[in-house]
């Protein structure tokens, strides 16, 4: 697969997609939708989902194992940041059961045959990037309110967390920078993937889309991103366990926002008659 293609799609000169306006009821309609598609066979999407708690667990292990207890939370929140791209195989499964077709788990890897797999890819290296950068933020805002000493057991850290009043600093600061990452990732990454499985149309445009698509809808996006951070706080407890439900129907969920604000190929619009 050529770069060029990865960059432009299957055409040289892709058109750009057409972004529909959406509303709050959308968003509601999408998370419906994204529960049906989860409930509709849950023991299929048992080999994909339970991988998410694993990895949840493993990061918080490797974090206290290895005395970087400053960077459980950065993981742990910026696991998010990456999640539109872990997701793909979700959206694959949405998209069969949205043609009425049967799915079983071996479809999630139908997008190794994805035409657009070069660009999938090159933006999930972006997020990666992103999730990078996050991690060296939080670390370096941790050592300037704390300094380079580490907590020597939980229980102090946990109490310089929240008893101190360099610990709420840290809370209320590393929260406002976190929130900007969130909404990078989120404008990246929303309609990006989605786009991509659908149509071989490239990177740049894909994320061009995404952008153009938060932009034009941004009390139903910022809504969407709500109920994404309020699922992933409710689905990390206990111990992760939770987001073996909650983040196959956010990637469920994700799939039908795209559907809705993104116009299918081939869709006729009607046009205005000119005044007078």
């Amino acid at each position: 697969m050529s770069n060029l293609h990865i960059v432009t799609g299957g055409n040289d000169v892709p058109a750009n997609p057409v972004i529909r306006k959406i509303s709050l009821a959308d968003v509601k309609d999408a998370v419906v939708r994204g529960v049906d598609d989860f409930t509709a066979a849950p023991t299929q999407l048992i080999f994909l989902t339970i991988i998410y708690p694993i990895v949840g667990l493993f990061l918080a292990r490797l974090t206290f194992g290895y005395d970087v207890l400053p960077l459980l939370f950065p993981l742990v929140a910026g696991y998010a940041l990456i999640g539109p791209f872990a997701a793909i195989g979700l959206y694959e499964l949405s998209r069969r059961h949205e043609q009425g077709q049967e799915i079983s788990w071996m479809d999630a890897f139908a997008v190794l045959k994805c035409p657009s797999l070069g660009a999938i890819g090159a933006l999930g290296l972006v997020l990666m990037v992103v999730f990078v950068i996050w991690l060296g933020v939080a670390l370096w805002l941790f050592n300037l309110v704390f300094g380079a000493g580490m907590p020597g057991t939980v229980g102090q850290f946990l109490a310089e967390i929240f008893t101190t009043a360099k610990g709420w600093t840290l809370i209320i600061v590393g929260h406002a920078i976190g929130f900007l990452f969130a909404v990078v990732a989120f404008s990246i990454g929303v309609v990006s993937f989605p786009l991509l499985l659908d149509r071989d149309v490239g990177a740049v445009v894909a994320l061009q889309t995404s952008v153009r698509a938060v932009a034009a809808n941004p009390l139903p996006m910022a809504a969407f991103g709500l109920f994404i951070g309020a699922a992933l706080a409710i689905g990390s407890l206990p111990f992760f366990v939770g987001l073996a439900v909650v983040l196959p129907v956010i990637a469920h969920a994700t799939w039908h926002i795209y559907r809705k604000v993104v116009e299918p190929v081939g869709t006729i619009r009607q046009a205005k008659a000119p005044a007078g």
